[in-house]
């Protein structure tokens, strides 16, 4: 068998990159904040007759929208996100573009206030953050069995926090190319992405238990790496799958979701490498004493035979 376990520190160098490549992009690029998170209004509209792009956009602007931000959403349909306007402005908006590129309907209208932005900013903290810690001590009272299980529990918190950190860090990249913000739908991505993270972590960490109880083999290295071998293909698998799902909620769904799509696409992938590479190679370096490497001040147990 392949010795997979025995490649840990180069998992860990990749993830260590990521990591820093995350940290730098959010620090410098950050995340630009949707209308939930920053307050504004948002108007979509669909013409009948075919409306250029450049034109609609120059329009926008004439009317004195000049920090508005206009996408296509559809043929022929337009998305406008601006400062908080009410129903009066918004029908007067509609009233000259419709004089200007001819009739129009209109697909949605809302607008969120400051104070609603920031309870959604602080709610969604608040979720992430219950997450992570139900996470953490449902994973421990599950591996409550085991040899010090508070360390399956923590490993998990670890993996799942570097594939929400490195998630952020990628869509920050995208971000800030293709103008990407953050919205609801962006958070109900990440909290997915944690979901499946720890899925795919507990279904590794479940298989390591189970030939630690058989005694596979003597060592408990060698027990991780037959477990990763042996979930390697399911884990695969089941990433693949969702994939090809989240391909085609991206390319036929619409821009509606796309935020959501695009979060479980980078973070199905980060997950699977991170569940099966790296998270198992914390275990194994936290049972050998290993982390003293990275931790000066971290005292080392007694490795297992």
């Amino acid at each position: 068998m392949y010795n997979i376990i025995g490649k840990r520190y180069w998992f860990f160098l990749i993830s260590g990159m990521l990591i820093l490549i995350s940290i730098v992009s959010l620090a410098t690029v950050g995340l630009k904040s949707g209308i939930e998170f920053s307050s504004g209004s948002v108007l979509q509209i669909k013409f009948s007759t075919p409306v250029d792009y450049a034109q609609f956009k120059q329009a926008i602007f004439d009317l004195g929208y000049q920090g508005a931000i206009v996408q296509i959403v559809g043929e022929n349909e337009f998305l406008i996100r601006t400062h908080e306007i009410g129903e009066d402005e918004k029908t007067q908006l509609e009233t000259a573009l419709t004089s200007e590129f001819g009739e129009m309907t209109e697909a949605q209208f809302y607008s969120v206030t400051p104070l609603v932005a920031t309870e959604t900013t602080r709610d969604a903290i608040i979720a992430v953050i219950v997450a992570m810690v139900g996470i953490l001590l449902y994973v421990t009272w599950a591996f409550r069995r085991m040899p010090n299980s508070f360390r399956w529990g923590t490993c998990s918190v670890i993996a799942l926090l570097h594939d929400a950190l490195v998630t952020l860090g990628i869509f920050s990249v995208f971000g800030a190319l293709l103008g990407w913000e953050i919205n609801l739908m962006f958070i109900t991505g990440i909290l997915t992405v944690i979901g499946y993270s720890v899925n795919n972590t507990i279904v590794v960490f479940d298989r390591i238990r189970e030939n630690e109880i058989k005694g596979v083999s003597n060592t408990f290295e060698n027990i991780v790496n037959i477990s990763q071998g042996e979930t390697m293909g399911r884990s695969l698998n089941a990433s693949i799958t969702t994939l090809i799902t989240s391909l085609a909620l991206l390319l036929f769904v619409g821009a509606s979701i796309q935020n959501f799509a695009i979060i479980l696409i980078i973070g199905i992938i980060v997950g699977t490498f991170d569940s099966v590479l790296v998270a198992p190679g914390l275990l194994v370096a936290w049972d050998r004493g290993e982390w003293g490497r990275f931790l000066p001040w971290y005292k080392a147990p007694q490795a297992r035979a």
